[in-house]
Parts: C-alpha cells; structure tokens; sequence
C-alpha cells in the first residue's frame, strides 16, 4: 500500500490537488460537533427513485460528469495546524456501487448500508453513490455525502445536474455514431461561482468587528435559555415518524400567516412552540433551524456546505392569544435571521460546555424545508428525489416540514429514550390539531374585526 502522505505531496506538487483553508459553515464540524466529524451522523443522504431503461454505464458516465463539475465532489481534508485544511482534486474518477435485489433482501437494509458506511476523510472520496436493482426498469440510486461537502439544498442540485449529465450523454451518443466518433464527451458547463471562491468571499466579510456587533444581540437574546431535556441516551439512534398536514390544512396554514403579515415558517414555528410547550410543560422553547445561505444567484447551482443554524428561542404564555404569540415570533424570528452568524462563532461567544453527542446551544431543530427538490421526467424515465435521515442524532428532537405537493411532509426526529413511537404519533397529532384549533381562531378574529 502506497504512503497517503507522499500521494498527497504529489499531487500537490504536481497541479493536481490544491490546499484551502475550511469554509465558515464546515468549521461547525470541526470546532462544535454533537459527534466526531467522521461519524455517519454527519452524512447528508437521499434516494432517487428511476423508472425506465438505463444502465449502470450510462449512470456511472452521468456521475462523472457531476464530479467534474463540482469541487465538492473531489474534495478530502487534511489536518493542519491550527484547523484542517480542504484538498480538492483536479480529477476523481466517478466510483457507482451496483447490486440487485436478491429474494429476502430489505431495500431499506440494503440502502442503510450506503448511507452508515464511514468515509475516509482524508483520503477521499467522501460522497457514495450506489445504484440498486429492483427490477426491470426499476432501480434507485442510493447516495451519501459528507456534510463537510454538502447541505439539504445541494441534494436537489445533484440530482438535476445527474439528470442533465444523462441526457447530454445520450445525446453525446447519438452524435458519436452520426459522426464515427465513438469518444465524443460533452461537459457540463462550469459553476459561476465555486465553493472556493464562495468562502473567499464570506472569510472576507466576517472581520472581527462584524462578529462582534452580531455577538452582542445573541449573548442577550440567549441568556438564561434552557434544554427542553436535561439529558437524553447520547449513543442512541435517531427513530423516525412521519407524517403529513393535508392539503386543506396548508391552505389554511398559509391564509393564517397572510392574515398576520408574516411568513408560513413563522406560523408553523409558532403553532411548533405552542406544542412543545404542551407535550412538555416547558416555557421556554429553544430551537435551532437551518437557514440556506445561498443569498446569491452565483451559487445556486453550486454544491458545497453553505448552510448555517439560527438558534430561535420564544416564550409561551398560556394567558395570550395565538395571534399576540405569532406577533412576537414573527418579531423575534426576523432579529434572529438579521443577526445570524457563522455557528462555530456564535457558539464561541456563548461558550457554552457541550457534552458529547449534543448539540451546542440547543437540542430541538425545527425546518420549514424550501430547497429545491427537482422531480425530473425524461424521455422513457422518471425519477424522484427523497431526502433521508440517518445515524446519531445531531439534537434531541428534530422536527423537518418539506412540500410534497399541496401537502406538507412532517418527519419527526427523537430519540427513543425520550419518545416512543406511539408517543412521537401523539405529538404529531397534538401539532396539526394545534395548528388547526390556530386557522380557526384567526378566521373568528378576521371576522370579529370585520363586522365591527
């Protein structure tokens, strides 16, 4: 076996590999992590369901062209001396997993085994992806990313850049044999900003005296703040329960917050809040909520870990009005996004002490999902994008709300020393009768301030 350290002088000696300090959001990683950095807990997972004809060599081809588009996909990390160090490679060879399905085999076990499987994080690649057949025209991609790489938004970025890179290759294919040129490759185009240059440009902004002045809003808005839980088994698995607002229901989610002035995220936190104050008779509600970071067109089509946490704390007062409630939420939600900050600083300046296996500052997440998931519908095949969570739980409770059409999608996240299934079923119920009981209340004020 070859010495990895005398590999990696080589290609940095040769063009082939550059070195680069760690972006803002990976340090998170690093410098506040729940779990070590190569636990399967930090991996970001999905699978893509394909109907119609396609081949392994076409899928492999596709993939490939993905990696040479995006850095992310040829990066590993090296120690350094003060923070490690991002290695990106001019070329990876693109590296498909391939299995059917045998009699008795679990497609969930099978899929389990690509998304827990560790990465060599300094040797690379830290992305998997493994294509699974099930059938005849029918296979699915099963893919895992090291978070350091990539966040819930660049899922969606995958899988319409896979969906293109095989199209392009079918069309690369018909030309080679009008023309007898069977080594005809298209590429697809370049990023118009990459991650690099991206985190170039955040290391820029975040001077000392910008951190500070943020700072200053977080250790008010955040002192004296309490976990929901005191202690939870920090080794166990997340479980899993999911569910779904139905159609009628959005709407009536949606009119509520029109009806306020403020956002769907802001109504559904606070109906959220309201909740968790019932299930558990807590006051004080703190919840950390991921925001997208993408704040340029340069990068919306970039793959990387732009991501970063907002921690939101509200108080729940029985006595007031939903309507009194949403208003503060809203007010607090708009501060907190206003002041947000890179998360391993904020988690600096708060300086709390983190037991292993939690999650600095807070150990409830609550998401409004708003990245773009791309259903893709080519010519004799079709596939459709589902995100997955996996492994140790980053929080305690983990509540993750995504479009599903007119629905909403609600998966519950928990760790089973705290809630049972029956009891996640419980809670679930307890937050769309909630969110209901709230669109009624707002239509009787609506009313009432019309007929007076």
């Amino acid at each position: 076996m070859s010495d990895p350290r005398a590999q990696f002088k080589r290609w940095l000696e040769s063009g082939e590999a550059r070195l680069q300090p760690i972006t803002l959001p990976q340090r998170e990683l690093w410098e506040s992590p729940p779990v070590p950095v190569a636990d399967p807990a930090n991996h970001i997972c999905g699978v893509i369901e394909i109907k119609g004809p396609i081949t392994r060599e076409q899928c492999e081809d596709a993939l490939q062209r993905v990696i040479d588009r995006h850095e992310a996909l040829r990066t590993s990390f090296l120690p350094g001396k003060e923070r490690p160090l991002q290695m990106i490679r001019t070329t990876v060879a693109a590296v498909l997993g391939y299995r059917e399905l045998a009699a008795g085999d679990e497609l969930e076990a099978v899929m389990q085994e690509t998304y827990r499987q560790p990465f060599d994080i300094l040797q690379g690649p830290v992305h998997r992806v493994d294509m699974i057949r099930r059938g005849a025209n029918d296979h699915v991609l099963a893919f895992s990313f090291h978070h350091a790489i990539a966040d819930g938004w660049s899922l969606g970025i995958f899988v319409q850049d896979l969906c293109t890179a095989y199209v392009m290759g079918l069309t690369g294919m018909r030309k080679a044999v009008a023309v007898g040129m069977m080594g005809l490759k298209n590429s697809l185009p370049p990023v118009a900003q990459t991650y690099s240059e991206w985190a170039a440009v955040e290391r820029a902004f975040w001077q000392p005296a910008e951190l500070e002045r943020r700072a200053a809003f977080w250790k008010s808005h955040l002192a004296g703040s309490t976990r929901i839980w005191d202690k939870a088994e920090i080794s166990e698995p997340l479980e899993r329960w999911v569910s779904a607002i139905p159609a009628e229901l959005v709407r009536g989610a949606k009119s509520l917050a029109v009806s306020h002035g403020t956002t769907l995220f802001s109504a559904l936190l606070a109906v959220f809040q309201i909740t968790l104050s019932k299930s558990t008779g807590k006051r004080d509600i703190l919840v950390g909520t991921p925001v997208a970071n993408r704040n340029k067109d340069a990068v919306r089509e970039t793959m990387g870990y732009f991501a970063g946490v907002v921690p939101i704390r509200g108080h729940v007062d029985p006595a007031r009005s939903f309507s009194e409630h949403l208003k503060e939420v809203s007010e607090t939600t708009l501060d907190c996004f206003g002041n947000a900050m890179p998360f391993a600083e904020l988690a600096a300046v708060i300086g709390e002490e983190r037991a292993a296996g939690r999650h600095s500052i807070f150990d409830v997440r609550f998401a409004l999902q708003n990245h773009p998931v791309p259903d893709v519908v080519l010519p004799r095949i079709s596939s459709k994008l589902r995100m997955r969570s996996t492994g140790t739980a980053r929080f305690d409770l983990g509540c993750e709300i995504t479009a599903d059409g007119e629905r909403l999608e609600i998966v519950w996240l928990f760790r089973k020393s705290l809630l049972s299934l029956a009891e996640a079923g419980d809670l679930d119920h307890l937050y769309q009768t909630t969110l209901a009981d709230a669109c009624r209340s707002s239509i009787t004020t609506t009313l009432m301030t019309a007929n007076r």
